[in-house]
């Protein structure tokens, strides 16, 4: 490493701001063990609720905040209870887990029931947490979050962590949305702000909390999955994803129906089908292990689940194609998803057999699962819905069957007999994915202590990961290669962008030309940044492109007009003497050029600009998508682009 320390770095002194649902302090993950004093420049509180004492707190959960009132209460029964928002107490579970997947500290011995077991550790495990309960059990506010990041700002946070976002069908405009102009005077402030891209996918333009300033991360799946054996009666046994405490096992086999053959009178076939609430006939389906297909959205799997458990069936088996990368918790009742091929053969088996059985196994766990990482489904995508000039999402980072720490719940159906309710939990979404750039940033941010947000941003994402464990380029959930709208720039590389060689520094400048090239008036961007900031004489969205990002995107590059060139400077956080040779990797028919295609640093000379342009005379319609890397022999510095031609 090319780093030399006057101080060995102190990843303690590194802040995580978490914006989400509270926080389970007794869990072991927030335990201070080794760390030294909370830092003196730390001007947080640890706020008192109703079951909550100023003792939750230690060196590593150093705040806490919560914005409910203390004088609200509702009644039960003639007693006054205080409502679960007059606390810093997560009440939820959410909160808790995001907040481990970040700096958990490490937890020998951890697992889910016997699932996922081994060390759960954060991304950054020493670093320090502040919690801001901005949502209840009944939501989130947006003037909550944004006094909450606010407040976190103040208190003397490094980087904010937001896994909340509205559904992409509500999203409002840059100077509308709560989470994005807080997030804005945090970047003032060089806080970084990092958020989940959203639920949404696999949707085009679902892509949420996307303003430029705001790191916005997808989902991938990790190498391991979480699988259910489906036993058939004709000896045939089918791979499920699940994760599932069944107590059935090889010794019993249970009758098996299809949806539609067990229906309710007078229910159409595609309500059966899908299992719709009261879609089936109690009599009919008890002692069954059900079918059901997943090819209605409105029906998520814990209403199938619901729907078959209330009928008294045996178990569920549920045929999708794109859900089973995603192993559903279906507590105690045995289940498993296969995917379409498998679903045939099942139904097959069913319509070809006088009494057809089965019987489903508890999941297990299958290590070095490949390929990983692939896009989750869910995972929101591009362009952004106000701009396709800046490349959202960033980068991708793991969302899927991610072990967190977790409230202690006793719900009835999801503990196995016998077991305790488990401190640890497996849950997915963008959710579990922003944490985990979170803690990296941390982890950057306790090596290079003066390096700017935008540095650990351009680090992380320039040094970002473009092949999965099988050596081929990162795939969707529907095994076609993935695009940076899916995927960004790549997954997450910690350690790679320690070192980065080059960086792209974004600047507050950059960010208010942004709102000038949007559209916005001077006076509201004024308004918003507290500045007296001028906009430039020009202001089109196309000069968007131009702003100093990590990546590009161009979103009209008209093949009858001159070929466009976009300027990107870089800075120097290598060896002072270096030489970058440009390589470009372009699709067929797109021209782009570099120049100079040689940048050379010396002592002194860290800051070098150079230009890119693109012609698509003879690219194809649509977007076209690549990368510009810089070498040097030792770093491989890669910008991303999308420029879609018409």
């Amino acid at each position: 490493m090319q780093y030399k320390h006057k101080h060995p770095p102190m990843s303690s002194d590194v802040i995580i701001g978490m914006i989400d649902t509270g926080i389970w302090p007794e869990s072991p993950s927030f335990n201070d063990d080794g760390i030294g004093e909370i830092p003196s420049r730390w001007k947080g509180v640890c706020m008192e609720g109703y079951d909550f004492k100023k003792s939750n707190c230690n060196r590593k959960l150093i705040g806490a905040r919560y914005y409910g009132s203390i004088q609200r209460t509702y009644s039960n029964n003639m007693t006054h209870m205080a409502k679960p928002d007059d606390s810093p107490r997560d009440f939820d579970g959410h909160g808790t887990h995001t907040t481990s997947i970040a700096a958990g500290a490490k937890v020998a011995n951890a697992s889910y029931h016997g699932l996922a077991g081994g060390t759960a550790r954060g991304g950054s495990p020493s670093s320090r947490i502040a919690i801001y309960k901005a949502c209840t059990l009944d939501g989130c506010s947006g003037s909550t979050i944004l006094k909450a990041i606010d407040d976190a700002i103040k208190d003397g946070v490094d980087i904010i962590s937001i896994s909340i976002g509205v559904s992409s069908l509500f999203q409002s405009d840059y100077l509308n949305d709560p989470i994005a102009i807080g997030s804005f005077h945090a970047q003032q402030m060089d806080v970084m702000v990092v958020c989940s891209g959203g639920n949404d996918g696999p949707d085009l333009y679902s892509i949420v909390n996307s303003a430029p300033w705001i790191f916005t991360v997808a989902a991938s799946n990790i190498d391991r999955d979480f699988q259910s054996s489906v036993l058939l009666g004709n000896g045939k046994t089918f791979q499920g994803s699940a994760i599932s405490f069944s107590n059935l096992n090889r010794s019993r086999y249970y009758p098996l129906a299809f949806g539609e053959d067990v229906a309710a009178k007078f229910t159409p076939i595609s309500e059966s089908r899908n299992c719709y609430p009261e879609s089936l006939d109690t009599k009919k389906v008890a002692g069954k292990i059900v079918v059901c297909t997943d090819n209605d959205l409105n029906i998520p799997l814990q209403i199938k689940k619901l729907v078959v458990e209330d009928a008294r069936a045996k178990g569920l088996i549920v045929v999708s194609e794109d859900e089973k990368i995603v192993p559903f918790d279906s507590g105690t009742v045995p289940f498993a998803e296969v995917g379409n091929l498998s679903g045939l053969q099942i139904i097959k088996y069913i319509n070809d057999t006088k009494n057809p059985t089965a019987t489903i196994l508890p999941a297990r766990d299958v290590p070095r699962y490949r390929p990983a990482p692939t896009v989750a489904y869910f995972s929101s995508r591009g362009p952004g819905q106000y701009t396709e000039n800046i490349l959202k999402p960033d980068i991708m980072a793991p969302g899927v069957t991610i072990l967190a720490a977790m409230i202690p719940e006793q719900e009835a159906g999801s503990v196995p007999l016998g077991n305790k309710p488990s401190g640890y939990a497996i849950k997915s979404g963008t959710s579990m994915a922003c944490p985990h750039v979170t803690g990296a940033a941390a982890f950057i941010k306790s090596f290079h202590h003066r390096w700017s947000t935008s540095m650990i941003k351009s680090a992380l994402m320039t040094t970002a990961t473009i092949y999965d464990n099988t050596g081929k380029p990162l795939q969707n959930s529907s095994h076609h290669f993935a695009n940076p709208h899916e995927v960004g720039v790549g997954e997450i590389n910690p350690h790679k962008a320690l070192n980065p060689g080059l960086v792209f520094e974004t600047t507050t400048e950059d960010y208010l030309q942004f709102l000038c090239y949007y559209g916005y008036p001077e006076k509201n961007i004024r308004s918003m940044s507290k500045t007296n900031f001028n906009c430039p004489r020009i202001n089109i969205d196309r000069l968007i492109s131009n702003i100093n990002y990590p990546s590009i995107s161009i979103s009209n590059l008209d093949r009858h007009k001159p070929a466009q060139t976009i300027k990107r400077t870089v800075t120097n956080v290598g060896c002072p003497n270096a030489t970058y040779i440009s390589r470009v990797h372009a699709p067929v028919g797109l021209e782009v050029k570099v120049f100079p295609n040689k940048l050379a640093f010396i002592e002194g000379l860290t800051r070098v600009s150079f230009k890119v342009l693109f012609d698509g005379k003879e690219a194809s319609n649509g977007y076209n998508f690549g990368s510009v890397t810089w070498f040097d022999g030792r770093h491989s510095v890669r910008l991303s682009f999308a420029v879609n031609v018409e």
